[in-house]
């Protein structure tokens, strides 16, 4: 039965899909003697470990909403999971290298993008990912037999914040997603509707700054 370790060599973003598309490269290698691989059929599990970084002060603020002030850091910087990807790798005798593809969202409603956003642009993301799934391989005489992968496999990897943020700059230039609860879109949609706004930008502008304007100075 084949023993597979995996490691991750690198990652860049793909330029021509039509969401953010990470793509990790994994190098394949045998722990043991070489078996023939006819394919593996790769799940994993991708976390965010923020403890294994540090912070500047004005990060530490843009993570007040995700891990409260610092002094509570030692109970809420815990992992965090990101994503799940999956991915088939075509056969390979020794080593190989195969794209793992990541979808990843610009939802500031999900931890993950809350979390590389307040980062801002230098530094990188320490990542653990876990792996599972199938390989099809060929035993003595040619058989087809299966194994799964063991859950110990695991590799880390530090993704380059610019890596991310030129991903998202080339989707979303300049812009933001932000998700409402569906009454206060409609009520939001009425304000700019009767007001004359052309933008929705117009009509946020204006509302913060009445709200401003009503904050004890």
């Amino acid at each position: 039965m084949p023993d597979l370790n995996f490691l991750v060599d690198g990652v860049e973003s793909e330029p021509y899909s039509a969401v953010p598309l990470l793509i990790f490269k994994l190098r394949i290698e045998p722990a043991d003697g070489a078996v023939p691989i006819r394919a593996i059929a790769l799940r994993c599990q991708i976390r965010i470990e923020p403890g294994r970084r540090k912070y500047t002060a004005r990060q530490q603020e843009a993570l007040l909403e995700l891990f409260g002030a610092p002094p509570q850091w030692g109970q809420s910087l815990r992992p965090m999971l990101w994503t799940h990807a999956s991915t088939m790798v075509p056969a390979f005798t020794g080593s190989t290298v195969a794209d793992l593809p990541v979808p990843c969202s610009y939802d500031f409603n999900v931890a993950g993008t809350k979390y590389f956003d307040a980062l801002g642009e230098d530094g990188e993301v320490p990542l653990c990912f876990l792996f599972s799934g199938t390989i099809f391989y060929e035993a003595d005489g040619g058989a087809l037999q299966t194994a799964p992968i063991s859950w110990s496999k695991e590799a880390n990897f530090r993704l380059p914040l610019r890596v991310w943020r030129r991903m998202m700059e080339q989707h979303y230039p300049n812009s933001a997603w932000l998700c409402l609860n569906k009454d206060v879109f409609d009520r939001l949609r009425r304000f700019k509707i009767h007001a004359g706004y052309v933008t929705w930008e117009q009509a946020l502008e204006e509302l913060l700054k009445a709200a401003q304007e009503q904050v004890p100075r």
